[in-house]
């Protein structure tokens, strides 16, 4: 059996898992849907066209599915899809999406959201994400899995991270950031990869050794980025991890890449 308390007001038609409790003084709108054994501590306002997987945790002041900040919305009935078993913090702010990008605003299974923190408009954002507090995507972001975003740091609109990058504290992310890659300072450059999170997705010393020279060739060899990244072409069957970092950088030609500091080609 789900569980209300008589504060909280949950409108007709919105769809309560069973094992799911609503908190004191917690608003869920009519076109809501919460699944199983969810916890809504309290003071949680759930709006929108949103939907919420089972085992989410959710804490007081989250505001989810609310209108985009975007000045084009219209009222427009665009969603919002949290996954499973995600945790969602003190003041937390999730938008639904717009018609012009999509409609859809879509966070993946296991996403630990710190106090404050924001997933804007029509961001795709993966699996096993964790933002720290404050950390903040402006719309239309798309964020691999196993992603960290530090405290206070921000996502430029329309950026890609790829999977496993660590994004560092205070940090304005401009440009794309590769698969594996390791960001940081006031405006983000690349400054290594992942090491730490790529040994905890258990790399072997020897795919560490490989992609490391290939990094090394692609950010710091000889001549304009351009150049390096044709020649590096023909490494991509030596691990799948190079594989990932050649594609993400194909499917983004048009976009900026954040690069090593001193580094002000682009491809």
């Amino acid at each position: 059996m789900s569980t209300i308390d008589p504060t909280a007001r949950v409108e007709d038609g919105a769809v309560i898992g069973e094992g799911t409790s609503i908190g004191p003084y917690c608003i869920i709108g009519p076109h809501v849907v919460i699944g199983k054994n969810c916890k809504l501590t309290s003071h949680v306002s759930v709006a929108g066209h949103t939907s919420i997987g089972d085992d989410c945790v959710i804490s007081p002041f989250a505001a989810l599915g609310g209108a985009p900040q975007d000045l084009s919305y219209r009222g427009e009935p665009t969603r919002l899809q949290i996954g499973s078993a995600c945790t969602i913090r003190e003041g937390v702010t999730m938008n639904v999406g717009t018609v012009k990008g999509g409609g859809l605003t879509r966070v993946g299974d296991r996403g630990f959201f710190m106090n404050n923190s924001h997933v804007g408009h029509d961001c795709m954002v993966g699996n096993d994400a964790i933002f720290a507090t404050s950390a903040t995507l402006g719309g239309h972001c798309e964020i691999g899995d196993f992603v960290y975003i530090g405290g206070l740091s921000a996502v430029h609109q329309f950026t890609r991270v790829g999977s496993q990058v660590m994004i560092g504290g205070v940090c304005g992310v401009r440009g794309d950031i590769i698969p594996f890659g390791l960001a940081n300072g006031q405006y983000a450059v690349l400054e290594g990869l992942n090491i730490i999170g790529m040994k905890r997705r258990k790399f072997t010393r020897e795919r560490l050794a490989t992609v490391r020279a290939f990094y090394q060739k692609l950010f710091h060899g000889r001549g304009v980025f351009a150049e390096r990244l044709a020649a590096v072409q023909g490494l991509a069957s030596e691990d799948p991890a190079i594989a990932e970092i050649l594609a993400f950088i194909e499917g983004g030609k048009h976009r900026p890449l954040c690069l090593p500091a001193g580094d002000n080609s682009r491809h």
